[in-house]
């Protein structure tokens, strides 16, 4: 099986001014790019050529590790994001009050680890095995797939996905990312969830 780079659910310029045009370029059609061509290269030949992205990431390690789950992690922050305005389910806002107070103090938690997250890597909401919602750091290339949680949306907070547009500033960036989040995307990932449950 040869892995894709996926395209853009959005122009490139669409998340202009949060997001620049040139940030994109080399966060997808390098950074993204990059990563699928180096997994292409590794799995040629080895057990893991036939099998999906998720299951190479739940079975390998080092370097076919690295590359599927930045392959995995990018196809989700890109398709996680929509200048679209949109709102959480109302399934995803009860998940919200249960378990964090309020929508707005989830934001509030999320936003705080993400900017004190040391070095690279990236933070998830997933839901685990009991159903709750749960906020998650990995650093590099980890994602909830190695929890057996299932991920609801992410944010990448190394260093490629805003040094252009933010230089260091952190914080700046999430600000802007957080007005881009594509709430359809998540909720949509909380109702497949449930769906499969009930099959």
């Amino acid at each position: 099986m040869t892995h894709t780079l996926m395209d853009l659910p959005f122009d490139e310029s669409a998340l202009e001014p949060y997001i620049s045009k040139e940030t994109l370029q080399y966060h997808h059609g390098k950074h993204h790019a990059g990563y699928i061509n180096k997994l292409n290269t590794l799995i040629k030949d080895t057990k893991y050529e036939d099998l999906s992205l998720e299951e190479i990431v739940k079975t390998s390690d080092n370097a076919i590790f690295n590359n599927a789950a930045q392959v995995f992690n990018h196809n989700f922050y890109f398709n996680g994001m929509s200048k679209k305005i949109s709102a959480p389910s109302k399934d995803l806002l009860e998940l919200f009050i249960n378990d964090f107070g309020s929508f707005e103090a989830f934001k509030e938690f999320f936003l705080e680890a993400a900017e004190g997250f040391f070095g690279s890597g990236w933070l998830w909401l997933s839901i685990d095995d009991s159903g709750s919602l749960v906020l998650e750091s990995f650093s590099n290339a980890g994602n909830p797939l190695l929890s057996d949680h299932t991920p609801l949306m992410t944010c990448d907070v190394w260093e490629h996905a805003y040094y252009i547009d933010n230089r260091n500033a952190r914080a700046v960036y999430l600000d802007k990312w957080w007005g881009l989040i594509n709430w359809n995307f998540v909720s949509q990932n909380l109702q497949a969830l449930k769906q499969k449950r009930l099959s």
